[in-house]
């Protein structure tokens, strides 16, 4: 028994020898750490160890130091590390030192790591630094003061301030500015044809404002693309004006209106009332005649009078109508 353990046993050493290898290089990076020096980068193979224990992936630090190392920048591991840790890219912040590097731009990792962890892309600002951007503003309108409307557009070329890229504005403040001068500068025109024949003073006005203080970006230039003209806004507001006087004159001549009618139907109103008491005091005259005759104040002789007159007074409006209608039939005759 103990001559087949003995036997045994170089096979078990062997497989031992072969677990500890696969977890050896497995767990500690080993063709990492030997691709460090020899890319003449020391690191310690605890080091890398540590990395493991600390849950970062050690290529993600190793590669971009050897990038940083053979580029000439001093950087360290524990920097990159830390950045890793925090959340940011090291491989962008390396790539925008080693670019800030060749472009002669002074830029430190502390400020690299500050721009990347606040969500910007500090390679991109490096590059813009070199090679500056040109933004496009869509039309922008404004109103001459003689009314009619101007639209231009505009393109604006900035260059990345890398200083004022922590806590600056970005692109959508500065096309506001630049909008917000442009139409400033074409409402303070005297006419659109001042605007058409120099363009150019527009985007001088608008240059020295100074719109690019608080933002991420300097502004170089601000060239005026495209202008055309609008619609005449003066006479549109004017016709509208016209149009809303009309209509409160209308509102107003059809209040008066309603007030007349209203009036008229009282006075109507008024003068039916008027003539039913009349009516009814007429209907009471016989009764009081007859009263009158009866109780001795009133004899025939009076009655027969008061129906003389009665009578006298309907043959005048009779004589009076019959003479109306004859002039009125004179007057055509002598029309025709």
């Amino acid at each position: 028994m103990s001559f087949e353990f003995v036997a045994t046993l170089p096979i078990i050493i062997i497989i031992l020898i072969i677990l500890a290898l696969v977890f050896l290089f497995t767990f500690v990076p080993v063709t990492l750490w030997i691709s460090a020096l020899a890319a003449g980068v020391k690191v310690g193979l605890f080091t890398l160890v540590g990395m493991r224990l600390r849950r970062v992936v050690p290529s993600r630090v190793i590669n971009p130091l050897i990038k940083a190392y053979k580029a000439g920048l001093d950087v360290t591991t524990n920097q990159l590390e830390s950045h890793y840790l925090a959340g940011g890219n090291v491989d962008r912040v390396v790539n925008a030192l080693i670019a800030a590097h060749r472009a002669n731009i002074n830029l430190s990792f502390e400020r690299a790591a500050a721009i990347d962890l606040a969500g910007r892309d500090v390679l991109e600002a490096v590059q813009m630094s070199v090679n500056p951007k040109v933004i496009e503003t869509p039309f922008i309108s404004g109103i001459a003061m003689d009314g009619i409307e101007v639209k231009a557009m505009a393109r604006i070329t900035v260059r990345a301030n890398i200083d004022r890229l922590v806590g600056g504005a970005g692109e959508e403040t500065i096309i506001a500015r630049v909008g917000e001068g442009v139409v400033s500068t074409i409402g303070s025109a005297d006419t659109h044809k001042q605007v058409l024949e120099n363009p150019d003073s527009i985007s001088h006005t608008v240059l020295e404002k100074g719109l690019d203080s608080g933002t991420a970006f300097e502004i170089l230039s601000i060239d005026i693309a495209d202008v055309d003209i609008g619609k005449n806004i003066g006479a549109i507001l004017q016709t509208d004006q016209a149009m809303a006087d009309k209509n409160i004159a209308q509102a107003k001549a059809e209040e008066r209106r309603a007030m007349a009618v209203a009036r008229e139907q009282e006075m109507r109103a008024k003068v039916e009332e008027m003539r039913a008491r009349v009516v009814e005091a007429e209907a009471q005259v016989p009764l009081a005649l007859a009263e009158a005759l009866r109780s001795g104040k009133m004899g025939v002789m009076d009655y027969l009078n008061y129906r003389n007159i009665e009578a006298d007074t309907g043959m005048r409006e009779t004589i009076g109508k019959i003479t109306d209608i004859e002039q009125t039939h004179q007057k055509d005759e002598t029309e025709k």
